[in-house]
């Protein structure tokens, strides 16, 4: 199964190609660029050096969410315009569960945390065990000191990673917790990769988890800050 997954909701841009689970390429940038300028060629440079064309990919995937609203929001419109009219599964996993599969060769908790803004992290907890990722929690929304206060909960090593790791961090020295450690560098930050080993592995256990093009869509964990200050009676205007 010729798979197509992109990430980008957060500041790194990445996309990959797989036959199945195996990696066929893979680019991965953080510059600076936005992902509009960034994830089209590198999708279009995969398809080119591997000699084949979005008509040979069988299944599409992206990080739906959450993330940056701008990111999450191209991510999976890239994936829609693609696959338009294909009649090819889509699939949107979670940012968070992307992330853990980064970790999935340790033996603990891997705790994705992006950052949420406003003092607040998206998080989920995640058991890795023998290369099996098993989810603990829903994606959240909740302040870092909050959720150093569960890790004590958990007699495992838990591994922090995700663009919110220097806040987390930073919360976990303050709580004094030795439990908590930090991924490397390589497997802190989003890849494709992962979120084409999630999709596939949900697709291989049901079929129905995957959508088409049309009913691909974001997922949000909270308003917009556009939908916030609508909510609060305030234009869009006012800073």
């Amino acid at each position: 199964m010729i798979v197509l997954a992109i990430d980008s909701t957060e500041k790194t841009a990445s996309a990959a190609l797989c036959d199945g689970e195996r990696l066929i390429g893979e680019y991965t940038l953080d510059c600076g660029n936005t992902h509009s300028e960034t994830l089209l060629p590198m999708v279009e440079s995969l398809l080119n050096n591997s000699h084949l064309t979005v008509s040979d990919i069988e299944l599409f995937a992206c990080s739906a969410g959450p993330g940056s609203f701008t990111g999450v929001r191209i991510g999976v419109s890239l994936i829609k315009g693609l696959a338009f009219g294909r009649n090819k599964p889509c699939i949107g996993v979670s940012a968070l569960e992307a992330l853990a599969y980064n970790c999935q060769g340790m033996d603990g908790i891997a705790c994705p945390v992006m950052d949420a803004r406003r003092g607040q992290l998206y998080n989920a907890l995640f058991r890795i065990k023998d290369r099996e990722v098993v989810r603990l929690c829903s994606d959240r929304v909740i302040m870092a000191d909050e959720l150093m206060r569960m890790f004590p909960l958990y007699d495992y090593r838990i591994m922090l990673c995700g663009g919110g790791i220097f806040e987390a961090e930073k919360a976990a020295l303050e709580a004094g917790l030795k439990c908590v450690c930090t991924a490397p560098a390589a497997l802190s930050s989003e890849r494709a990769y992962s979120v084409a080993r999630c999709a596939v592995e949900k697709y291989k256990s049901d079929p129905s988890a995957a959508t088409s093009d049309l009913l691909l869509s974001p997922v949000y964990l909270r308003l917009s800050q556009a939908e916030r200050m609508r909510e609060n009676g305030k234009s869009e205007g006012t800073v």
